[in-house]
């Protein structure tokens, strides 16, 4: 049962043990050996059933082509990267499948000082080379072979999460969290003997049989959970994230769910506080928001092409303090250009302290100022015909392909881009001020684009 199915365009994902299994996990390692040159890689895996399995699979290929294995057990995907970057390592594998459902399993993987394997910069060669030769299960000759190290990197992790606030100036915030039976629950005890906040813990006990359906607070319909007892604790806020909890959620004190978008304009203003005149960078699919947090605080915005690949190289390449998507993937300079799903609600709950106001309070006028549809996939047959005449319809002199289509006007704009990742066009709209107008210019897109929901 070996073929490539799971390879995609960040990671691999696939079913269990069709597309992913323990002979392409062994092959995996040895290939990333090769690949890179390695000589110390670090492992871990999330809660699902399967990871460990994986990761014995994994380490035995890298042992095998003479990497030393740091092993730092079930873990986040944060977590990979900061540790590969911290010990200052060859590499790092992080064996999850985040969102998806409990059958799958899959890899993300990093190279020195975390810079991603995307398609484009070493999964392809992987992709190519697994299926190449025969691999027999042994040590690579001329090769040593590579020693198995168990190292536990929680205390140096929570560490560098603190030294993202004054946890001086926190208020004792009563928060409802959420790791949805994930991994995320292991670093809220970590971090709770430093805060002064009092936690409400839901759905907390990490279990990769996913007792309360598949941890992914973008489905509408898993947020309601979190809402509820936000609102029924009379809670400052509540945060929700996905298995590998490197994405977070924001519900406010009412308990309603706050668009990441929002999110972007909020962290950029925590750190242009700290940091004036830092750099800000955002993806195109939503951005009047955010160029005018940006602006108003004196920042310099750089905007990038969305997906976590092209956010951290234009990050490293503009030196840019924290950047930000829509999708609640939220990257920052000191954490190894890297995406955290923890960072974002310390600094959050450092400004509701600081400056004593709600989260309702502080997005409410940019949601009003700027109210937005949200990200609405649709699975289309013909998409290059469709963007085509979109463009021929749409099509003016503010038009902008950084990703996919983005086209302005003077009291609306919309982005409308193909999935890096699946079959799917995804449609994004933003007016000044307008929802009837966003609501008419929605559903006349969502006429045009056709297809079915995704």
């Amino acid at each position: 049962m070996l073929n490539t199915k799971a390879f995609k365009a960040y990671d691999l994902r696939g079913i269990v043990p069709t597309e992913v299994n323990e002979e392409l996990a062994y092959r995996i390692g040895r290939v990333f050996a090769a690949l890179f040159a390695a000589e110390t890689v670090v492992v871990g895996h999330d809660i699902r059933l399967t990871g460990r399995a994986l990761v014995d699979a994994l380490t035995e290929g890298l042992t095998h082509g003479g990497v030393d294995v740091i092993d730092i057990g079930q873990c986040g995907t944060e977590m990979i990267y900061f540790a590969t970057s911290f010990l200052d390592t060859d590499g790092g594998i992080m064996v999850t499948a985040s969102h998806n459902p409990a059958d799958y399993n899959g890899m993300k993987l990093v190279r020195k000082h975390s810079r991603p394997i995307s398609a484009d910069t070493g999964l392809k060669e992987i992709e190519q080379m697994v299926v190449k030769e025969p691999f027999a299960h042994h040590q690579v000759a001329g090769k040593k072979l590579g020693k198995v190290s168990k190292v536990e990197i929680m205390d140096d992790y929570i560490a560098h999460l603190l030294g993202y606030i004054d946890v001086e100036k926190l208020k004792k915030l009563k928060i409802v969290v959420n790791p949805g039976n994930g991994g995320a629950g292991a670093v809220i005890d970590a971090l709770e003997q430093y805060l002064p906040c009092e936690f409400v813990k839901i759905n907390y006990n990490p279990d990769g049989n996913f007792p309360n359906g598949v941890p992914n607070p973008l489905l509408p319909e898993k947020r309601d959970e979190t809402a509820e007892v936000v609102k029924r604790e009379k809670a400052d806020l509540g945060i929700a994230w996905d298995g590998d909890f490197d994405r977070c959620f924001f519900f406010d004190e009412k308990g309603e769910f706050i668009e990441g978008y929002y999110l972007v304009g909020l962290l950029a203003e925590c750190f242009l506080k700290k940091a004036p005149g830092s750099k800000i960078m955002y993806d195109p699919r939503l951005t009047w928001n955010t160029e005018e947090v940006i602006a108003e605080n004196g920042g310099t915005p750089v905007r990038c092409k969305s997906g976590h690949a092209f956010m951290k190289e234009c990050m490293r390449a503009n030196e840019v303090i924290y950047g930000g998507e829509m999708s609640a993937h939220h990257y920052f300079r000191d954490f190894a250009y890297c995406d955290s799903g923890m960072i974002p609600w310390l600094l959050v709950a450092e400004l509701l302290s600081v400056e004593n106001t709600t989260l309702s309070a502080l997005v409410e006028a940019c949601m009003e100022k700027y109210p937005c549809s949200g990200e609405i996939n649709r699975k289309v047959e013909d998409s290059e015909a469709i963007l085509a005449e979109i463009e021929k319809r749409y099509g003016n002199e503010t038009l902008d392909k950084l990703d996919g289509l983005s086209i302005e006007y003077p009291d609306w704009r919309f982005n409308v881009r193909l999935s890096n990742t699946e079959p799917v066009m995804r449609l994004n709209v933003e007016t000044r001020g307008n929802k009837a107008l966003l609501e008419e210019k929605t559903k006349e897109l969502l006429e045009l684009i056709g297809g079915e929901e995704a």
